[in-house]
């Protein structure tokens, strides 16, 4: 009998049950803090600010295998939730942060090592000390890769300070999923939820035209970048994005003498785009062998059930639907199905 194709969910979040006092330890607030005010849910405090709330499928492993028992997922690439990565604190704090979440997502790795993956995250405030853990997380923890933020401090990934962390990952063959965090023009957007629904897709919009029109993907033809959310607003305004480009040279061709459209098929993305015509675009515009199943798991704005999207579209071939739900996302991370083919 065949077996159903492999499923790995490339976009989920996790998180230790319980932090450190954060602000305690590094003598000065902002950080996260977690409380505990139910046994299978925690209230996320950005100093006395609630941040969000999140339930013991953020944190408790066991939970999130029945789920993915439950949605027939084999297995989840975990990430540290975005608002963890700490790019505005002391930096030499973000690495010691940035190894405790590692740590803890190796250990997740190592007691289930064919149902997750690790990411992990960096301090990219300080391109020296990213490349550091950057190293530790792909030579001694085994991971892939790593989760990096859309800006780092206002920083568009094009920075000059970063290139160097984009060059290590390259030579390193690391892995780069980069997720919207701190969104742009959030000032103003108070209400109605619009930093996520507004300001996550224009976010990573920038982040990828940043790297194109800054050359750093042209410098770097060997990184393996992907970017999540479907890609965000690029995919839906990337006419406009290569109309410019040809409109005003002199403003659009000042790193690059390569359109926009030229790389499509040279990065990845996700494929959490929550619409059938939608994914169908994106298959169109970057090929199936670049967009990979991404779920957002476990938060309220993912997929519900991971990798139903891919499998309710029954014009797609089996090798199509098989690549989305997992063949990208094994060549992406640099692994064979056949590790999880136990799973």
């Amino acid at each position: 009998m065949a077996h159903a194709p492999l499923t790995l969910d490339l976009h989920t979040h996790i998180m230790p049950r319980d932090l450190p006092d954060l602000c305690a330890k590094y003598g000065y607030d902002g950080f996260i803090r977690l409380d505990h005010h139910r046994p299978c849910g925690a209230n996320m405090f950005i100093g006395d600010r609630f941040f969000r709330e999140v339930e013991h499928n953020c944190w408790d492993p066991a939970v999130r295998l029945e789920e993915c028992e439950r949605d027939g997922v084999h297995v989840q690439a975990l990430s540290t939730v975005p608002v963890l990565f700490s790019y505005w604190a002391q930096p030499r704090d973000t690495l010691d942060l940035s190894r405790f979440l590692n740590d803890h997502i190796a250990d997740v790795v190592s007691r289930y090592p064919t149902r997750f993956i690790g990411l992990g995250t960096i301090p990219m405030q300080d391109a020296e000390l990213a490349i550091v853990e950057l190293e530790r997380c792909v030579r001694d923890l085994g991971f892939p890769g790593v989760q990096i933020g859309t800006n780092v401090n206002g920083l568009n990934l094009d920075a000059p300070e970063l290139f160097a962390i984009f060059e290590k990952a390259a030579e390193l063959g690391a892995s780069v999923f980069v997720h919207p965090w701190d969104m742009l023009g959030k000032e103003r957007m108070p209400s109605y939820f619009l930093p996520w629904l507004v300001g996550m897709p224009a976010e990573t919009s920038l982040a990828i035209c940043s790297l194109l029109f800054g050359g750093v993907l042209e410098r770097l033809p060997q990184l393996k970048i992907c970017f999540a959310h479907g890609g965000g607003g690029f995919p839906g305004t990337i006419a406009r994005i290569e109309k410019g480009f040809h409109a005003r040279p002199d403003l659009t061709q000042v790193q690059t003498q390569r359109s926009p459209r030229s790389f499509l098929g040279e990065f990845y993305v996700d494929s959490l785009v929550h619409d059938p015509e939608v994914l169908r675009s994106l298959i169109s515009l970057v090929g199936s062998d670049r967009v990979a199943l991404g779920s957002d798991y476990p938060f309220p704005l993912g997929e519900t059930e991971p990798g139903s999207l891919i499998r309710s579209m029954t014009d797609l071939d089996a090798d199509v639907r098989a690549r989305l739900l997992s063949g990208t996302a094994c060549e992406f991370l640099g692994v064979s199905d056949t590790l999880f083919r136990s799973a």
